[in-house]
């Protein structure tokens, strides 16, 4: 069974936090077709931590896990701290598969999401 992780980087802030629940919560909306198991994640400041977040994606029966970074930019984070953190839960759960997709700022459709934001605001105001 398809999972999809979403990860973001953790806030001191609750309301931040929040955000991305209710994002995966419209994800979940669109996409639970696919992915019948969705859950959110952070790398720090926040739980559940990733190795949590995938370990419960597996407790739900998850057999092959998306991890999504939700980040805007490569920097150390994307490139170096949640390989790692993924990569440690992977080496005592070997019989799941788990892609790591590139980071969201990493994709085509971010310079329409760019356009489209900045078209519905100014014509708004």
């Amino acid at each position: 069974m398809k999972a999809l992780l979403l990860i973001a980087h953790g806030s001191r802030r609750a309301q931040s936090n929040e955000e991305v629940k209710q994002l995966l919560d419209k994800l979940k909306a669109k996409m639970s077709q696919d992915y019948p198991v969705m859950e959110a994640c952070f790398l720090e400041l926040a739980k559940p931590l990733i190795d949590e977040g995938l370990e419960c994606c597996k407790l739900q029966g998850a057999t092959e896990i998306y991890v999504v970074p939700y980040f805007l930019s490569a920097g150390r984070h994307v490139e170096t701290d949640v390989p790692e953190e993924v990569n440690l839960w992977l080496e005592n759960n070997q019989d799941i598969k788990v892609h790591q997709i590139p980071h969201v700022g990493a994709s085509a459709t971010m310079l329409d999401l760019i356009n489209q934001s900045v078209s519905e605001y100014s014509h708004e105001s």
